[in-house]
This record gives structure tokens, sequence and C-alpha cells, in this order.
């Protein structure tokens, strides 16, 4: 398993794969979404990051990251916005790895967290969450401006 930013001949398999994220938590999501969010990733200036995972020469999994500012501790955290593993490499390590490999760059950065949210019923993914963190009782609200 290996743990790379994307590079420019990675953009089809990248975008199968946030596709399959989209779908699964039923978001539509359009050509120009992906584009955009692939422009972002390749823009040093802009803030979201990302990783793949990749096995025997193809792409499994991604995970999107940014940095955010913390206030209330006069620090900086990192944002994990979007992890995702294809069905088939379920279970073969990629999502710890990508977790691990944020997890190394905000130590590298000096954040003082990574955090993170799941749909509650995300059962899959919320077993191997629960082993690597710690789930907190903070209540997640979306206002629409």
């Amino acid at each position: 398993m290996d743990i790379r930013k994307p590079v420019a001949g990675d953009r089809a398999q990248w975008e199968a794969l946030y596709q399959g994220y989209a779908d699964f938590y039923g978001v539509a999501q359009t050509e120009a979404m992906r584009t955009r969010v692939w422009g972002w990733i390749h823009d040093p200036a802009h803030e979201v990051e990302a990783l793949v995972a990749e096995a025997d020469g193809r792409l499994v999994g991604l995970a999107h990251f940014r940095p955010f500012a913390r206030p209330l501790a006069a620090a900086t955290g990192g944002f994990l916005d979007d992890l995702f593993v294809a069905p088939d490499a379920r279970g073969s390590g990629a999502a710890r790895a990508l977790i691990d490999a944020v997890t190394d760059e905000g130590r590298a950065r000096g954040w003082s967290v990574i955090r993170w949210i799941t749909a509650e019923d995300n059962a899959r993914a919320r077993a191997l969450y629960d082993k690597m963190a710690l789930a907190t009782n903070w209540v997640t609200y979306d206002l629409k401006p």
C-alpha cells in the first residue's frame, strides 16, 4: 500500500473514487464539482489537500484534508473532510493508512488535533474510527446562508 499525493495521471481513478464517496452519502455530484475539487487539491494556495492509497497499480482510496483554526485552544487543527476506500479494497488497511498519513502530516505541521465527522449509521467505518480516535460528544449543525 502506497500513500501519496495524487498526480495528474490519477485524475480518472480519483474521480471514480470521489463519485463513489458521493454516492455512498447520497450526494449529487457533477463533473464541474469534481473539476473544482481536483483544482483545489493541485493549487498550493488552496487549503484543501489530498492523499491517495495505491495498491497493485490502482487507486483504492482517497483522503481530503485541510488545516483549521482553533481559537479557543489558540492552535491549528487538521480536518479530514473526505475519506473513502473502494468497496473491493475495504479491510485492506487503506483507510487506516490514509488516516495515519494525515496524522503524520498534522504532527509535522504542529496541529493539535485531527478531526472528522461521519454518519451515525456508518458502522463499518466507525468500527475503525473507534479504535483510532476518541468519539466526541459534540453535536453538528448545518445552517444554509
